[in-house]
C-alpha cells in the first residue's frame, strides 16, 4: 500500500517510464529540513526524453477525448493519494506554509479534471464545415471541414513561485496533456523532490491507464544548456514557461532563432497598477490602502499578480490612503522566500529605490538572509515615466505609490505603462466618468481589467486570462490559466473532400 505521508527523494529524472541517474547531483537547499541529492539535467537527457515524446505523441495524438480524460483525472487522483507527502516536501522546500501548498494541490488537481470537463465537451475542437456546393459559379465549392489538432512534443518549464500549479503536473502540464501533445518538464532547483513525488503521481496515471510513457518526462536541475537544448530540439513543438524576464526573453530568443522557429508562450512578469480614483479615495482610501498592503505581502509578494504600482492624486485623502498601507505594512512580520537567490533579488531591487531625488521612502526596512520585509516608496508620474526602472518588477512585497495631479496625469500615465497582466480601478458611482476614459487604454495595457478588488491570485475558469502585451507575457493572445489556454497547444486543419474513413474521429 502507498505511504502517503513518508517521501524520501532518490533524486532522478523521470525519462519514458523509467528513472534515470545521472553522472552529477545537486544538493537541494530547503527552507528547513533535510537536503537531498538530485542528478543534474544535460543535453543528452533532454535528447533521450524529446525522441520519446514524439515517439509517444503518434499514439497519443490519436488517442481520443475520452481517454485522455480518463488519464487527466487518473493524475489527479494519484497526486491526491500523495497529498501529505506532497504538503510536506512542499513546505520544507519552499517554506511555503501548509495551509498554502493544501489550497495550491487542491487547485492543481481541480485544473487537471476541469481539462477533462472541457475536452469531453468539445469546445476547443472549433469544428466548422463549409458543405460542398457543387452548383455554385462560377466556380463550385468543395466540402470542407476544420478541426483543432495537437501541435506535438511540448516543454514546460517549472516555476519558482508555484511548486505545484504551475510546475510538474501545472496548468501548461495540463493544458498540453489534455490537447494531446506529450510534456518534457524542466523542473525548477528551488524544490526537485515536490517535482519528483508529483512526476511519480503522473507515472503511476500512466500505468493505470495504459498511456506511452514518453507521454511525460522530467528533467531535473541543470546548468543553463539544460533550457536551452530543450527550446531548441528539433522535435519540441512549442514551449510553455513561468519565470523571470530575463530568462524567458533569452528562451524566447532561442525559440525565435530555431531553423524551424517555434512559439514560445512565457509569463515573464509584470508591476499590475492600481488606479485610485477620487470619489473611491474619498469614501474609503483608508481601507484601500490596507487592503492593498495584505495583497501586497500576500506570499511575500512571490506571486506574479502582486499590485505593485498604487496611482493617486495628490491631496488628503490620498495622505490617508499611503499612510494606512504603510502602516499595515509595519505589521507584517518577515516572511521566508522561496529561495536564497530570490531573496537577494528582491534586496537588489529594493535598492534601485535608495537615496533616489524623485523617490520618497514612506517605509524601509532591511532585510537579511532568506527573509523578506516589505518596503513602500512614492514617486510622480513625470519620474516613473521618465525612468523605466521604476516600473521594473519587484518579486517580493514592495510598493510604489505614484501621485498624480488631476485626470489628464492618470491618463497619461496609463498610456505611459507597459503590456501588463492585470490593471484595477477603485473606483465609485461618481468616478464613471474617468474610468470609461480609461478602460480603452487599459484594454490595450493588460489581460485582465479589475474594479474594487485586488489581482492576487488568478481564478482557474473558462473565462480567466492570465497573459497580456509584452512584457507580461511573450505572446498577448495566449493565457497559461483557464481552459482558453489549451489553444496555445493546438493548430487548426482543414479537410477538403475527405471521405469519412479519412476524417480524424472528431471530425467524423
Amino acid at each position: 500500500m502507498l505511504d502517503t505521508s513518508v517521501f524520501t527523494p532518490h533524486g532522478k529524472h523521470l525519462i519514458a517510464g523509467e528513472w534515470v541517474a545521472g553522472e552529477t547531483s545537486f544538493t537541494s537547499d530547503p527552507a528547513h529540513g533535510p537536503s537531498h541529492a538530485f542528478s543534474v539535467g544535460t543535453p543528452d537527457l533532454v535528447d533521450c526524453a524529446c525522441r520519446a515524446a514524439e515517439e509517444a505523441f503518434w499514439t497519443y495524438g490519436q488517442t481520443t477525448r475520452e481517454s485522455r480524460a480518463v488519464f487527466l483525472r487518473a493524475i489527479a487522483d494519484e497526486i491526491e493519494a500523495r497529498a501529505e507527502a506532497i504538503t510536506e516536501i512542499g513546505s520544507r522546500e519552499t517554506g511555503l506554509p501548509e495551509a498554502r501548498l493544501q489550497g495550491e494541490r487542491g487547485r492543481t488537481t481541480g485544473q487537471l479534471r476541469l481539462f477533462a470537463e472541457h475536452i469531453l465537451e468539445g469546445g476547443h475542437l472549433d469544428r466548422r464545415h463549409d458543405v460542398a456546393l457543387p452548383e455554385r459559379q462560377p466556380l463550385p465549392r468543395p466540402d470542407i471541414r476544420l478541426v483543432m489538432r495537437p501541435i506535438g512534443p511540448v516543454a514546460v518549464f517549472g516555476a519558482s513561485n508555484f511548486p505545484l500549479a504551475f510546475s510538474t503536473a501545472g496548468g501548461d502540464t495540463a493544458a498540453a496533456l489534455a490537447a494531446g501533445c506529450p510534456v518534457v518538464v524542466k523542473g525548477h532547483g528551488a524544490h526537485p523532490g515536490t517535482a519528483e513525488i508529483v512526476a511519480e503521481a503522473i507515472l503511476a496515471a500512466i500505468r493505470k491507464t495504459g498511456m506511452p510513457d514518453g507521454v511525460f518526462s522530467l528533467i531535473q536541475g541543470g546548468r543553463r544548456d539544460v533550457g536551452q537544448a530543450l527550446v531548441q530540439h528539433p522535435l519540441i513543438a512549442a514551449v510553455g514557461f513561468t519565470g523571470s524576464l530575463k530568462g524567458g526573453r533569452a528562451l524566447f530568443d532561442l525559440c525565435a532563432q530555431r531553423e524551424v522557429p517555434i512559439p514560445f508562450f512565457g509569463e515573464l512578469g509584470s508591476v499590475n497598477p492600481m488606479f485610485l480614483l477620487p470619489e473611491a479615495v474619498k469614501a474609503r482610501g483608508a481601507a484601500i490602502g490596507t487592503g492593498w498592503a495584505a495583497s501586497l505581502t500576500m506570499g511575500a509578494g512571490q506571486f506574479c499578480t502582486n499590485p505593485g504600482i498604487a496611482v493617486v492624486e495628490i491631496g488628503p485623502e490620498g495622505d490617508a490612503f499611503v499612510a494606512a498601507a504603510a502602516e499595515a505594512l509595519r505589521g507584517v512580520p518577515a516572511q521566508c522566500m522561496l529561495t536564497r537567490d530570490i531573496a537577494q533579488a528582491y534586496r537588489k531591487g529594493r535598492s534601485r529605490f535608495d537615496g533616489r531625488p524623485d523617490v520618497r521612502p514612506v517605509l524601509t526596512t532591511d532585510s537579511d538572509g532568506r527573509n523578506a520585509l516589505p518596503n513602500l516608496f512614492e514617486t510622480d508620474p513625470a519620474s516613473y515615466l521618465r525612468d523605466p526602472a521604476l516600473g521594473e518588477e519587484v518579486f517580493g512585497p514592495l510598493g510604489l505609490v505614484v501621485r498624480v495631479s488631476g485626470a489628464d496625469e492618470v491618463d497619461a500615465l496609463a498610456r505611459g505603462l507597459e503590456g501588463q497582466l492585470t490593471a484595477t480601478i477603485h473606483m465609485d458611482e461618481g468616478d464613471t466618468a474617468l474610468a470609461q476614459r480609461l478602460m480603452p487604454v487599459l484594454e490595450r495595457k493588460a489581460g485582465r481589467l479589475l474594479v474594487n478588488g485586488f489581482p492576487t491570485g488568478v481564478e482557474v475558469s473558462h473565462a480567466m486570462v492570465h497573459g497580456g502585451p509584452y512584457p507580461a507575457s511573450t505572446n498577448f493572445g495566449a493565457t497559461s490559466v483557464g481552459t482558453l489556454s489549451i489553444r496555445r497547444f493546438l493548430r487548426p486543419v482543414s479537410y477538403q473532400n475527405l471521405p469519412p474513413a479519412l476524417l480524424p474521429r472528431d471530425l467524423a
